[in-house]
């Protein structure tokens, strides 16, 4: 799932790369930035404490992954406005750690938001073609849209990622399709889930990085 604005960034918006961001950071961007988001609203529903409850959850399962990739942009007083979240090829959580997202997202989500992202994720990584990374998400805090953060974002990934078999994503919002076209994805296929329509999508490693 993504969500991301590639506005031109404003004149005197100074943000900063952070590569190694941490799992709170990111929770904290990722959970405002997707309020709206439609693959999120089916899971979590209008509760952000139970959004922000489902991605704490979620990447602290990611974050147990060989490679795992977390990268923000923060602004000129360090805090976080963009994240972003990759994971390797061939990577896949263990038995225990999947145990334990089950868990953490029944208990503190509910059964339906569990039962949801099973469903998603189902229909999604069956999609993922085989070396690729995937992008799992990347978004921008409301207040700092417009600006180009989400571009920068993106661009970085996309020049920096050693990703020979190209760079994977998902998203539910309509919008996006034609956005991530602008880098140089392609739509692989559209997928029924729940009610959603949800866009697969991938991009080849460009060696001259764009």
């Amino acid at each position: 799932m993504t969500e991301g604005d590639t506005s031109q960034e404003q004149e005197g918006a100074r943000r900063e790369l952070d590569g190694s961001a941490t799992v709170g950071d990111c929770v904290a961007v990722l959970a405002a930035a997707f309020a709206g988001e439609p693959a999120t609203h089916w899971i979590c529903g209008t509760s952000a404490p139970v959004r922000e409850r489902w991605f704490a959850s979620t990447l602290a399962t990611h974050a147990t992954l060989p490679g795992a990739r977390r990268l923000a942009l923060v602004d000129e007083r360090g805090c976080p406005v963009a994240a972003a979240v990759l994971t390797a090829p061939h990577t896949a959580p263990s038995l225990g750690a999947r145990t334990a997202w089950v868990v953490r997202t029944a208990l503190h989500c509910g059964p339906a938001a569990l039962g949801r992202t099973l469903r998603y994720l189902q229909v999604t990584e069956e999609e993922t073609p085989a070396g690729a990374w995937t992008l799992e998400f990347i978004g921008v805090v409301p207040d700092h849209r417009g600006r180009g953060a989400a571009r920068r974002l993106l661009d970085h990934v996309l020049t920096t990622l050693p990703a020979p078999d190209g760079v994977f994503l998902t998203t539910a919002d309509p919008a996006n399709e034609s956005l991530y076209h602008r880098f140089g994805f392609t739509t692989l296929r559209h997928l029924g889930v729940g009610p959603l329509t949800t866009v697969a999508m991938w991009r080849p490693h460009l060696r001259d990085g764009g």
